[in-house]
């Protein structure tokens, strides 16, 4: 993946000063994104110097510059979520059968819950239900069905790391008949020890390409003594089977290298979260020569864009 020459493209001085808005932001990181009405348009994950987190949409002709909205995302519905809620955060957004759908992930007195939400624009979300009564996070929802049911990957938090954090190092499939009631299926693929994506989660929701379902991960390496490095890296799935590997990179495709990505609130991190594509066909494939603006969380400070196409993200995923 390229850097785009004018990042970091959303930084903490685009969010508006309103009455709306915390008027001095801490961060914007880990958006979702989606292109709407032939405009790229984003949900910015937003901190303020509480560390309270809230969504803001953005917009944009050509994916580099951001109108910024004044005021956040309105969330309805979570009088129905089960716990105490303490943030609201890392929006992913899939366009599904004519419905925009967003999953988010909510720390909540349990631990971490993986929840669905529904917009017909980005200004406002509207919450389904839980993907599942568990520790779970980075779930990403396939834009179709698939051999007549719905499926997503995400990551159970199954590992407790040194610093007391939980996180995990498996991407698990799971399937619903009504977007509401998941179970799994089977394990996708797990962390390599000693290697650049020891702990790993799923990043943007996968594309249809010809070649099966291509999926940008993140991998972090935790055999460093001061920090772990995030990254991004790049898989393919069987087209019917999606929780079959037939190809992987060996090596990431982005690492923290410039100095908004080296330094921050949490340093040395790239964090994919959205990918779209410059056009899809008809069927919702897209082309090898598809240009597609991936967009990342950096050092969890700000918001940086990386361009690839379709091609030369299917050939990463071939490397030997």
């Amino acid at each position: 993946m390229i850097r785009h020459p004018r990042n970091p493209v959303l930084t903490r001085a685009d969010i508006p000063v309103s009455d709306a808005l915390p008027r001095d932001v801490s961060s914007v990181f880990n958006p979702g994104g989606v292109k709407l009405g032939g405009e790229y348009v984003l949900l910015l994950r937003v901190q303020d110097r509480g560390r309270r987190t809230l969504f803001v949409r953005a917009a944009s002709a050509d994916g580099v510059s951001f109108r910024v909205d004044g005021h956040p995302v309105a969330v309805s519905g979570l009088e129905a979520f089960p716990y105490e809620i303490y943030h609201l955060y890392d929006p992913r957004v899939t366009r599904l059968e004519g419905r925009i759908y967003v999953t988010c992930a909510i720390d909540c007195a349990p631990g971490c819950r993986s929840a669905l939400f529904e917009t017909e624009d980005c200004r406002s979300l509207r919450y389904l239900g839980l993907l599942a009564d568990a520790d779970l996070r980075n779930a990403v929802l396939f834009p179709e069905r698939i051999g007549g049911s719905y499926l997503l990957f995400a990551r159970p938090n199954d590992h407790l790391g040194a610093d007391g954090v939980r996180s995990g190092a498996t991407i698990v499939c799971y399937a619903s008949p009504d977007l509401l009631n998941w179970e799994p299926v089977a394990p996708v693929f797990s962390g390599r020890p000693h290697y650049w994506d020891e702990l790993l989660g799923s990043g943007p929701p996968p594309l249809k390409t010809s070649e099966g379902w291509l999926h940008i991960y993140h991998g972090v390496a935790t055999h460093f003594a001061s920090v772990n490095i995030y990254q991004a890296g790049v898989s393919l799935h069987d087209g019917a089977l999606p929780w079959n590997v037939t190809a992987r990179s060996a090596q990431n495709i982005l690492e923290p290298r410039e100095s908004w990505e080296l330094s921050g609130q949490v340093p040395n991190v790239v964090f994919p979260s959205a990918a779209i594509p410059e056009s899809v066909e008809a069927d919702g494939t897209v082309l090898p020569g598809t240009r597609i603006f991936i967009y990342y969380g950096a050092a969890d400070t700000c918001v940086g864009l990386a361009v690839a196409t379709a091609g030369e993200l299917l050939a990463a995923c071939r490397e030997p």
